[in-house]
């Protein structure tokens, strides 16, 4: 009885199997750190939170203690930024009048600065509402002054910051430099956010901020452009310059 003969195997079929193999493996190796890149960039991958203490920095307060809580002026602006990333307003922009102040489920980057500041006893609108009617020519974006938005703009926050407040390093390495309370702006006053208590593993800051992402307090830093870093010490300044919140 003979035996059965086998067709002898093609070797083209195999090098396309190879091939379609190796593309494959090739793809989902791709789309694996993509998403693990999107996971990193984005914070959503879990991770431990550091603070000052970890790295032996020395936490700064303030001097100040505007509205006589017991707590410094620096503590009490980043108290006020992680409630409104607690409340997680809904990013929206929209104009409002009869004061400016949108409530608080709503929301944009600067509303997260103002509310910090309301939290230290500052009315961060009028203080720039005024510095816009003393110094007009200091803000050139500005043709016609409106008390109920002005101080929502980034760029209106720059000036005033620029003027009344410390300027700090840009260096996001420098992580002592780094204090919780302070004020930093992003790129072509793009963005801002209040430094946090929080680090990463390498001791770099976190930020508070309201970009309309999942995490509101995270570790920002690393993805942004920083164009300007503040700290606010009301000690520094005229008296004439502060108003006392009062809404």
């Amino acid at each position: 009885m003979s035996m059965p003969e086998f067709p002898e195997p093609n070797p083209d079929y195999a090098k396309r199997k190879s091939r379609i193999l190796r593309f494959l493996l090739i793809t989902a190796l791709t789309l694996i750190a993509a998403l693990v890149y999107i996971f990193y960039y984005f914070n959503l991958i879990p991770g431990k939170a550091y603070y000052a203490k970890d790295f032996d920095i020395q936490v700064l307060q303030s001097t100040k203690d505007l509205n006589e809580n017991g707590t410094d002026d620096y503590t009490d602006i980043l108290i006020g930024a992680k409630t409104d990333a607690q409340n997680r307003p809904v990013y929206d922009g929209r104009y409002y009048g009869g004061g400016g102040y949108p409530p608080k489920n709503i929301g944009v980057c600067t509303d997260v600065v103002w509310r910090a500041f309301k939290n230290a006893g500052y009315c961060l609108r009028d203080m720039v509402d005024n510095d816009i009617k003393n110094r007009p020519d200091s803000y050139g974006e500005i043709t016609v002054r409106d008390r109920n938005i002005d101080f929502r703009r980034v760029g209106n926050l720059r000036v005033f910051f620029e003027e009344y407040a410390e300027k700090l390093t840009l260096d996001i390495n420098k992580i002592e430099e780094w204090q919780p309370g302070d004020i930093v702006i992003f790129g072509n006053d793009r963005h801002i956010g209040i430094v946090s208590d929080k680090r990463n593993r390498k001791g770099i800051a976190y930020i508070i901020h309201n970009g309309g992402q999942p995490k509101r307090e995270e570790d920002y830093l690393k993805r942004g452009d920083v164009t300007g870093h503040y700290r606010f010490d009301a000690s520094q300044i005229n008296d004439n310059i502060i108003v006392l919140w009062y809404e």
